[in-house]
Parts: C-alpha cells; sequence; structure tokens
C-alpha cells in the first residue's frame, strides 16, 4: 500500500532530481522510496542502530587522544576566533 509523504528540500535539488530521474527511467518517488529501502536495508544488515558510527569514522576511531580536560565548547570557540576574526 502506497503512502503520500510531503518533503521540504531545496528547489534546486527537486529540479536535478527530476531531470536526474527522468533520464534514468524512473519517477521521483520510486528513486526515494529506493533510498530509504536501501538505507533501511542497510541498517539492518548491519545490525546499526540510529546512534551508531558510520563506519568511515569507525576507522578513525582512537587515532587522536585528547586530554581528560579538553574543552570541546572552547576548541570551537578558539577555531571561530581565529578562523572569522570573532
Amino acid at each position: 500500500m502506497n503512502t503520500k509523504l510531503t518533503l521540504s528540500l531545496e528547489k534546486e535539488v527537486i529540479e536535478k532530481a527530476k531531470i536526474y530521474a527522468k533520464g534514468t527511467g524512473r519517477s521521483l518517488s520510486e528513486m526515494v522510496e529506493n533510498y530509504f529501502r536501501s538505507l533501511v536495508e542497510k541498517s539492518v544488515k548491519n545490525n546499526y542502530d540510529s546512534n551508531d558510527i558510520d563506519e568511515r569514522l569507525k576507522k578513525i576511531t582512537g587515532i587522536v587522544t585528547l586530554p581528560d580536560d579538553f574543552d570541546l565548547e572552547k576548541a570551537k570557540e578558539e577555531h571561530h576566533r581565529e578562523k572569522y576574526g570573532i
């Protein structure tokens, strides 16, 4: 049974997606459904939980060690100050 879904996307993205879909002989709805299906199947196949870390991030986990007193918010502020002169 099909159910209607309303999405809010950038106009340009929708236009390009429609052109792509038409070029591949599929509907935009079919493309979105297939994309969602692939996400769900991948999640089930890999026993992912919504909180799991992406495989690409898992590969770099542990490379950097931070001191116990590391303050992420302070580091962000310093980075923005250096980058944007704030």
